[in-house]
């Protein structure tokens, strides 16, 4: 599986729209950033072993769409981080990890 970036507030709005039929999981993602770049990696380990097909998988570069990266933190009532990891049911956070925490241990253990 494959994630699949957002730049738009439109699409932003449609994926949480969306979250309300299947949950969201959204990495918000800084390019200059070496724990960012980890996080990345391991998403994309998540996703190349078995992820859970039954959810669609996102990234927003946190400085390239930051209105986006903006709009995710103010709709969901969060404090914004980066990387942050954010898993969107039913419109609402249901559960979130940043820096580190972003594993691929943690994603199997909340997503699978």
């Amino acid at each position: 599986m494959q994630w699949k970036e957002i730049m738009t507030l439109e699409e932003w709005s449609a994926i949480l729209e969306k979250s309300s039929e299947r949950g969201q999981v959204i990495l918000k993602h800084s390019t200059t950033c070496p724990v960012s770049a980890n996080a990345l990696a391991e998403y994309d380990h998540y996703l190349k072993e078995t992820p859970n097909r039954d959810l669609d998988y996102i990234l927003v570069k946190v400085i390239e769409s930051r209105p986006v990266s903006n709009k995710i933190a103010e709709d969901l009532n969060m404090k914004h981080e980066s990387p942050q990891i954010i898993f969107v049911k039913n419109k609402a956070k249901y559960w979130t990890a940043s820096h580190w925490a972003v594993t691929i241990e943690h994603m199997r253990a909340v997503l699978d």
